[in-house]
């Protein structure tokens, strides 16, 4: 049987020869006979590791413009091809080892005519050497309809003359009858190496993928249940953006889009090589969001440097912190990690020379501890540089004497200037439970860096909150002085994952990281407030069944209402899960894993419903189409909560929608947010039409625009497994066992 292939003029053309005769009569050359077997075989292990190759690494690119639903259909590149690739890239696997049986068969019985017909020259028998060439035609008694006739005939051959033949007809009869016996022989040989090599292709191609499975499975990037043997291949996989993308021209692609993965599942093989198509994606995009913050940077260094705020639209530069340079101070670490060295010790310099807290009045503790105490410590934490940490160590002084009251809590606001605190009058004076129980990764930090135990005692809030909390492990939002505990809570407040509680939460888990978890109790509070989340604020929305945390309001009714802010949760449920005692396969971090993926897909539809693609401040679950934007909060004021979601499951699942994802927001902000001096609140996120507000946070760049750059950068040296932390600034903290 012979193989073709298209040659260059598009004609079929036999790639085997027989005694250097043109390939006419379809006979190959004796010595050619393993050359078609290995050929064969090779076909086999092609076509069968095309598909599972297939199957494991993904399917090709498609344009970033496509449909998003669009999938790739893996296809071979024919330019490049061998001939032998181009003709059994058509064929399936069964035809193929079909393929190799009938060629084996028929190499085996040529070749057994090759030798029988030297024998019969040998014995001068020329009418039997003519049947085993095949050289009669229909009608004579010796015709064999299984051979071909050879068109041209070689001059040299001992057959080509006009010489009578001769023989005996027993003879003859013997010689075929022997032939018959040897070829036989040989075809059960043939078949039985044959086989063999197969069985050794097969089993090669099967420990190549299991081996594949098992390399990204210790990578983290995928659990047991994802392996490429059992899930389909990733299909949203885009072209490298340019270095000129147009981002005036993006037009929100709108929500209801990618429901696999609503319910928190994981519906797509993640391998190495599509890790590595989304890294090389990934660091197309990550060009423009260090183009956003030299953006903001060269703005704020010419109108506002060393001021806390830059006003993106009327460029003034405000004090509103205290003076404090607010902005610099947080985005010190944005700016090291984006590798805007010179701007990082430009602003270093103004840090040694010009920055005092000795003359600032009253401030938030909490805010000042996030921002700017985060940020001379992750700054000290990254460079190494003293000068830093000499600044945060004056300010943690000043700062820590909100502490000074009879249970330990600190107050809401200090004077920095008198080391007078006191709480808000707006809030009755009671304390909040999210502003004092964020502030021990900072201070445990600043006590092991400068030797200072006193700065430990922060963390007797958590002392506190470990005896107080209820059996659901659920917080209320307001403290109170007093009591056998030194505290106890106002239950007539409410349990919310969003303003006023939620980072309390996040500082459980990341308390625990942060002391190598060693500390149990941190620990244990976390898993037992992620029960209760499951058991009582868990809830599905109608029609679809997205997934969110709604707030419990006194009494235990239900406010069916989710901040951005409690978007957090996808991440630290995420690394909770990640981090889990009991191994990421326990039944524990499994629940959390989905939710924390149920819950992310629902705040990415809070953005990818809205007229600009951006996300309201919170919304409404209510309707007949799952949430709605209420009038009170249609604003967004350059949150970073969802990136940051985004960033953790990116990492630790090596799911490239989350930076998909990612891109679509970025792209929003970049159309509707940015400004000449820089980025904008939005007023009303469903009213494209409308113009940025002349207002900028320091968190857009210490913490929306970090999250973004970190989620396309694959090559950070940030590691939120083994060696990083961070605060809910997005200020990165080494871990105490490093």
């Amino acid at each position: 049987m012979r193989i073709q292939s298209n040659g260059s003029n598009g004609n079929p053309r036999g790639i085997g020869r027989r005694r250097g005769t043109p390939p006419r009569g379809g006979k190959t050359f004796p010595d050619q006979k393993m050359i078609l077997v290995l050929a064969a075989v090779a076909a086999t292990i092609f076509a069968s590791g095309l598909m599972l190759g297939t199957h494991i690494y993904g399917s090709p690119q498609i344009s970033d413009t496509s449909a998003a639903s669009s999938v790739s259909q893996p296809s071979l590149n024919n330019e490049h091809s061998s001939p032998l690739v181009a003709a059994t890239s058509r064929i399936a696997a069964s035809d193929v080892q079909r393929l190799i049986m009938e060629s084996a068969a028929a190499e085996a019985f040529e070749e057994e005519e090759r030798r029988q017909e030297e024998e019969a020259l040998k014995h001068g028998d020329k009418t039997l050497a003519l049947h085993l060439r095949g050289a009669l035609v229909p009608g004579d008694p010796n015709y064999n309809p299984h051979h071909h006739i050879d068109d041209t005939l070689d001059v040299d051959d001992p057959l080509n003359s006009n010489q009578e033949i001769v023989g005996g007809e027993e003879k003859q009869e013997n010689m075929i009858e022997n032939m018959h016996h040897q070829f036989a022989q040989a075809l059960d040989h043939e078949k039985h190496v044959i086989d063999s090599a197969v069985k050794k292709g097969v089993t090669k191609l099967k420990e190549t993928a299991a081996g594949v499975a098992k390399k990204a499975a210790l990578r983290g990037a995928i659990t047991k249940d994802e392996t490429a043997e059992n899930l389909p291949n990733y299909p949203y996989m885009r072209t490298l953006v340019p270095k000129d993308h147009d981002f005036t021209k993006y037009k929100p692609l709108g929500g209801n889009r990618f429901i696999e993965y609503l319910e928190g599942e994981s519906p797509y093989a993640m391998t190495d090589s599509l890790r590595e198509q989304s890294d090389n994606l990934a660091r197309s995009r990550r060009v423009h969001v260090v183009n956003a913050m030299k953006h903001v940077w060269k703005n704020y260094k010419e109108y506002a440097f060393g001021m806390d705020e830059l006003h993106p639209i009327s460029k003034k530069g405000t004090a509103n912190w205290g003076g404090m340079g607010t902005t610099l101070v947080d985005a010190l670490d944005t700016l090291w990690l984006m590798g805007m060295k010179d701007e990082f010790w430009e602003a270093r310099d103004w840090v040694r020379d010009h920055l005092s807290h000795d003359k600032v009045g009253d401030v938030s503790g909490f805010e000042t501890t996030i921002r700017s105490l985060g940020g001379l410590l992750s700054a000290y934490d990254l460079s190494g540089d003293k000068v830093f940490l000499e600044k945060a160590d004056d300010l943690g002084a000043k700062l820590f004497k909100a502490y000074d009251t009879p249970s330990g809590l600190p107050k809401g606001s200090v004077n920095l200037k008198t080391g007078r605190a006191h709480n808000m009058n707006w809030n009755g004076n009671a304390y909040i439970v999210a502003e004092a129980a964020t502030q021990q990764i900072e201070y445990r930090y600043l006590a092991k860096a400068t030797g200072k135990e006193d700065y430990k005692k922060s963390e007797k809030v958590f002392d506190i909150l470990d005896k107080i909390t209820p059996e659901d492990g659920l917080l209320f939002e307001k403290l109170k002085e007093g009591g056998e505990n030194g505290a106890s809570f106002i239950t007539a407040s409410k349990s919310s994952f969003g303003a006023m509680g939620d980072s309390a939460y996040e500082y459980m888990i990341k308390i625990w990281v942060q002391g190598g978890r060693k500390e149990e109790m941190y620990r244990k509070m976390w898993d037992k407030a992620m029960n209760g989340v499951h058991e009582q604020l868990l809830q599905k929305s109608t029609p679809n069944g997205l997934t969110y945390i709604a707030d419990r309001l006194n009494g235990g009714r239900l406010d069916h209402k989710m901040d951005h802010l409690a978007c957090f949760m996808g991440g630290s449920l995420a690394l909770g899960a990640y981090t889990d005692p009991s191994g990421i396969d326990s039944s524990r971090a499994k629940r959390d894993l989905k939710t924390a993926k149920a819950l992310t897909y629902t705040c990415y539809q809070m953005y990818a419903r809205t007229q600009t693609g951006i996300s309201p401040e919170f919304v409404k679950f209510s309707g007949g189409n799952d949430f709605i934007v209420p009038s009170s909060a249609p604003f967004y004021i350059l949150r970073p909560e969802v990136v940051e979601a985004f960033y953790y499951l990116s990492v630790l699942t090596g799911d490239p929608i989350y930076r998909e994802w990612g891109w679509e927001v970025f792209q929003s902000i970049e159309k509707y947010c940015k400004t000449k001096y820089g980025y904008g609140s939005l007023h009303d996120v469903n009213a494209p039409s409308m113009k940025p507000e002349d207002r900028m946070e320091s968190f857009f760049l210490a913490e929306t625009l970090k999250y973004l750059y970190l989620l396309f950068d694959p090559d950070s040296e940030i590691d939120i497994l083994n060696k990083h932390v961070f605060n809910t600034e997005a200020h990165p903290f080494k871990i105490f066992n490093n």
